[in-house]
């Protein structure tokens, strides 16, 4: 069972007051999961039309909101991720979190502190580096952030590195000066390698709701995103928001963080978060 999910399982259980499942249970249960009620709707709309539901075909219409891929075929030598995200969403820890993820597989990991504008974030990932045993490239606070990225995509290519993992700046106070910020980072990075960034991926504070789901329409506006990590799912009875990320977006979503600890990010699969609901929907 997904862990980050066990709050959500727990309140779908309270929510069922008779068997078999029909279309009012699924309604009520998937209300308590924080499913968006427009779903819920859309999802009762395309079962089959008999009041009672079958196991097979809620399976079938609830995947339907998570086929978006997000595997690269074929990923280049170093992959390099830009990682972006209002200040607060938890980017600079999920950073190393991701390094310490591709560390386990055996990967070689290049961290880049693009986020010059707070000199925290810079000793933050430095500290992380630290811990993990990998070189963090950073300059000095309030420098060229896409200076950094040339220098942490240039120096990867150079040790060998499986990947790249570039941590930015996330103020939205001034949209302009962000989007060209980050504009000038994806084009500097091209420079620094063919096709860099190979994916641009957005942190979303898994407690923010419908305000998660407006931000990332913002950055997805200024910087093509290429694929969601929610965090903070650890303490929440509200996973079923993930719907409303998934249909909202049309993205897929890569991985959920669910605490506090650097072993605490996962990458999300869909098929399982969804059959994890269902089942505590059928269980006696």
């Amino acid at each position: 069972m997904l862990g980050f999910l066990s709050k959500t399982l727990k309140a779908i259980r309270g929510s069922k007051t008779h068997k078999p499942v029909d279309k009012n249970s699924i309604e009520t249960a998937l209300l308590e999961a924080d499913v968006p009620y427009e779903i819920i709707e859309e999802i009762i709309y395309y079962l089959p039309p008999s009041p009672l539901v079958n196991k097979s075909d809620l399976e079938r219409v609830m995947g339907t909101y998570f086929l978006y891929p997000h595997e690269i075929e074929n990923a280049p030598k170093p992959l390099v991720t830009l990682l972006v995200g209002v200040n607060g969403a938890g980017k600079t820890t999920t950073t190393a979190k991701l390094a310490r993820l591709a560390q386990k597989s055996g990967k070689k990991v290049l961290l880049g502190a693009a986020d010059t504008f707070r000199a925290g974030a810079i000793e933050q990932l430095k500290m992380w580096g630290q811990r993990l045993g990998i070189q963090v490239v950073a300059g000095n606070s309030g420098g060229d952030p896409a200076s950094v990225a040339f220098d942490t995509i240039s120096s990867a290519v150079a040790k060998g590195c499986d990947e790249a993992i570039i941590d930015t700046a996330g103020r939205l106070q001034n949209h302009k000066n962000l989007s060209a910020e980050l504009e000038k980072i994806a084009r500097i990075s091209n420079k620094a390698m063919d096709g860099a960034p190979h994916r641009k991926l957005l942190i979303l504070d898994g407690t923010q709701g419908q305000n998660a789901i407006n931000q990332a329409k913002i950055f997805n506006e200024l910087i093509k995103i290429d694929g969601i990590i929610i965090t903070k799912l650890d303490g929440t009875a509200k996973g079923g928001f993930l719907f409303g990320i998934a249909r909202e977006l049309e993205l897929p979503i890569c991985y959920v963080g669910t605490g506090e600890s650097m072993e605490d990010l996962m990458v999300f699969e869909p098929k399982e978060y969804v059959q994890s609901i269902i089942n505590a929907l059928y269980e006696e």
